[in-house]
């Protein structure tokens, strides 16, 4: 039974951090946290945006008042769910196994979203549903549309703090400003794929740290500079070459 004590212990420590002024203190006076915390925000924001809108289709049968009811309640469901995950995530996380198998699963994501289209989602009808059975559907969807991008938090740090204010900036940038990102990507539409380069750049970091490389921060941060501003300049240069083909 040492094992269970020590697991429990092990979780209880974990969850203790939110509770930690100093854990708070040194994430908001850290650089390298708020590069990591910027990192999330950008990931999220690019493979989130159109999520936004299924769950505003969601809700549109629902009067206006109750539409943003259930969306706020969506919010809090994917905050809870965030908490959840980090703290047992944190533990789980330090098994040489599980950073494997969540480096695997974000390879699959990568490879799904660059060559089967996988970062589509389909339509999503919900007419004639109730206020709280849409509220559970909504919940449902945010946990969904969350595994991916907690996976790959954990890809980029294992500090609790970290981890949440990524996970709580990203949610409210999916919500807030769904609209600039989908215009950013609709203008370089090569950004939603350069975004699944960077999940798979993370699945190379994790599982690099599986076997025990930890890839420097310095390192991390220069090649995702480089993705995001070389893919802008491609898109740039490739619509300007089309137009002045069509002119």
């Amino acid at each position: 039974m040492d094992w269970f004590s020590d697991f429990f212990r092990s979780i209880s420590e974990n969850y203790g951090h939110f509770f930690s002024w100093s854990d708070v203190v040194a994430t908001l006076s850290d650089p390298v946290s708020w590069g990591i915390i910027g990192s999330l925000v950008l990931l999220e924001g690019l493979l989130s945006a159109d999520n936004a809108l299924v769950l505003a289709v969601m809700v549109k049968h629902l009067p206006k008042e109750q539409q943003r009811k259930a969306l706020f309640y969506g919010i809090l469901g994917a905050y809870l769910f965030r908490f959840l995950a980090i703290g047992l995530g944190t533990f789980l996380i330090g098994f040489w196994e599980v950073k494997a198998l969540g480096a695997l699963y974000l390879f699959y994501i990568a490879y799904k979203g660059l060559f089967k289209g996988g970062g589509e989602e389909g339509e999503t009808k919900n007419k004639g549903t109730s206020f709280w059975r849409t509220v559970l559907l909504v919940e449902l969807m945010d946990i969904a549309f969350s595994i991916d991008s907690v996976v790959a938090a954990f890809g980029l740090s294992n500090q609790v703090w970290v981890l949440f204010l990524g996970g709580i900036l990203g949610v409210l940038m999916m919500r807030g400003v769904a609209q600039v990102f989908l215009k950013l990507i609709a203008r370089f539409p090569e950004l939603e794929q350069s975004a699944f380069l960077l999940i798979a750049l993370i699945a190379g970091k994790m599982l690099a740290g599986a076997f025990g490389y930890e890839m420097p921060h310095v390192i991390f941060f220069t090649v995702l500079i480089a993705v995001f501003v070389g893919t802008i300049l491609y898109s740039s240069a490739k619509r300007k070459k089309e137009e002045n083909r069509k002119a």
